[in-house]
């Protein structure tokens, strides 16, 4: 009896466990085919990353571009920044203030991108050099906000605080400032001579953290600009993405320190005592990309005793499109000129 019952159930394993093998073998293949698909996936992966990798370090046909460098520092910066905002945030929240939330980010905040963004840099006692140029190329009022609208140009009047914060210096340019609204005031900058190199660093920074604009000019506060000439002739570089633009020169190196022109730093010039090629400081611009430059290493960025030597030296170590335009040499006013010092 056992050994029918046995007999009988025999054929039934055996159907189960060619069942079991066959369910086993099909399982094998598709994991062998998963895992080979995984594999050429990986390779194909791991080979697109050496090249990858070989392209940005310049083993393969080119390397990353300062556009790409721009990029990748922006992105740090900006995270940097997001994160001490955070902190302040939950520090204010813990201390009971409350803010209100603005979309309006500037005072021209148009949707529209600006051509150029132009910083006279004055001081204190220059008023007089400022009145002149707002009764002559530099408009008032409405006026102002119209050439901001219409042509793209926004200018501004830039300036530190006095050293004795809230002084008859600071009150006077506040006053003044809420009587003409032209005037960009630097909270985080000290006013001196000696300084004047950090200001026009910091001018460039601010008007590109706060303005987005094809190009950002510096102007002294006793050049006189004619803005329609300006305009034409920045608008031929638009395809420039790295353009410096000035009436380019170079020079002898003082190392005398009781000469006009001393430079402390004279012996980082080698022995011939010549200044690199640079923009007269008077007036010259530089593009949206190296103002962005400027203004994410603001802080590691070394000044010169001049502004024009200083910025002159941050574009050497870039690949930047140097344009030495005789438009900006202002010695006399002429026809089609951009510019002429007083």
């Amino acid at each position: 009896m056992q050994n029918r019952g046995s007999s009988h159930r025999l054929p039934g394993l055996v159907l189960r466990s060619r069942i079991s093998s066959v369910m086993l073998a099909m399982f094998a293949t598709m994991a062998s085919f998963y895992v080979a698909g995984r594999l050429w996936q990986d390779a194909e992966s791991r080979v697109y990353l050496i090249k990858e990798l070989d392209r940005r370090t310049g083993q393969g046909q080119s390397a990353i571009s300062v556009d790409d460098t721009l990029k990748v520092a922006k992105c740090r910066y900006q995270h940097k920044r997001l994160a001490a905002l955070e902190m302040e945030l939950a520090a204010a929240r813990h201390e009971g203030f409350v803010g209100s939330y603005s979309s309006k980010t500037n005072d021209t905040n148009t949707g529209k991108k600006l051509m150029v963004v132009i910083g006279i840099i004055t001081e204190f006692e220059r008023k007089n050099n400022r009145d002149v140029i707002r009764r002559s190329w530099l408009p008032t009022g409405p006026a102002l906000k119209k050439l901001e609208e219409e042509k793209g140009v926004l200018v501004r009047f830039v300036i530190g605080r006095s050293e004795n914060r809230g002084d008859s210096f600071d009150r006077a340019i506040d006053d003044e400032n809420r009587h003409t609204k032209d005037i960009m005031i630097l909270d985080n900058h000290i006013e001196a001579p000696e300084e004047y190199p950090k200001k026009t660093k910091l001018f460039f920074a601010h008007a590109a953290d706060t303005w987005d604009a094809e190009f950002y000019a510096k102007v002294k506060d006793d050049v006189y600009v004619n803005i329609d000439a300006l305009g034409a002739m920045l608008a031929t570089h638009l395809d420039k993405p790295r353009v410096y633009i000035g009436c380019m020169k170079s020079g002898e190196v003082f190392s005398q320190s009781n000469h006009k022109w001393y430079e402390p730093d004279w012996w980082k010039f080698g022995d011939g005592k010549s200044y690199f090629r640079h923009a007269s400081g008077e007036i010259f611009v530089i593009s949206r990309a190296l103002a962005q430059f400027i203004s994410i290493n603001r802080s590691i960025l070394r000044t010169y005793a001049y502004d024009d030597v200083t910025v002159g030296s941050w574009m050497i170590g870039l690949d930047v499109k140097h344009v030495n335009e005789g438009k900006f040499c202002c010695s006399s006013w002429s026809s089609g000129a951009i510019c002429a010092a007083v």
